[in-house]
């Protein structure tokens, strides 16, 4: 929105202006972001409601824009740093089922070792997802293997599935250095349903 601004003086403006029609636009999508990451009840989409409205004389487009750019990144903030848990997995959640069909179409046009990367991405994102829920410190560095580990102990899910999850882990990482002899089509269309149904239950 900064490169949309210009300077405008006259009897009722005089400082920067954003065109009516760009500004419009810019409201309407991040809205309709604030309204799915945060709901329509939390603070970022009520304060963006009542600061997108005109205060009094003076109060411009890029006044405006200002206000409204804070509360935008306010509620980054909060989203980056988990305090939306909540809505943070229903979009995880959405992105999971996108990524999964992805994955399905590659394995039915014959293209297994990505439907297989492509899952296995899916499940480590999960991971680490539930150890955040969970308060379990999470390294960028920390493998699948080790967060996996930290939820049996924690007691998220029992040891038959911390040894499924090793298991597709597996196949992930065989399909991720051209090992394809160490799975089969068969093996990764298992994986998928699993990932599937696993982020069913904890999801």
């Amino acid at each position: 929105m900064e490169e949309q601004k210009s300077h405008s003086s006259g009897q009722f403006s005089n400082g920067w202006v954003i065109d009516s029609d760009v500004f419009l636009g810019w409201k309407v999508k991040v809205k309709n972001l604030l309204s799915n990451a945060c709901g329509q009840d939390s603070q970022h989409f009520i304060q963006f409601t009542t600061s997108e409205k005109t205060h009094g004389i003076g109060d411009g487009n890029y006044v405006i824009l200002k206000r409204l750019r804070a509360i935008l990144i306010a509620a980054q903030e909060d989203f980056d740093g988990g305090y939306l848990i909540p809505m943070r997995l229903l979009v995880h959640a959405e992105v999971f089922d996108n990524e999964l069909e992805q994955a399905k179409e590659l394995l039915n046009c014959g293209f297994t070792t990505a439907a297989a990367v492509i899952a296995g991405t899916v499940l480590e994102t999960a991971i680490r997802d539930l150890c955040t829920r969970n308060d379990i410190p999470v390294n960028t560095k920390d493998k699948l293997n080790k967060l996996n580990e930290d939820l049996a102990r924690k007691g998220v899910y029992n040891s038959n599935t911390q040894k499924q999850i090793t298991a597709w882990a597996g196949i992930r990482n065989s399909a991720a250095h051209g090992d394809s002899a160490d799975y089969d089509k068969q093996a990764v269309v298992n994986m998928i349903q699993n990932v599937e149904s696993f982020l069913d239950t904890k999801f």
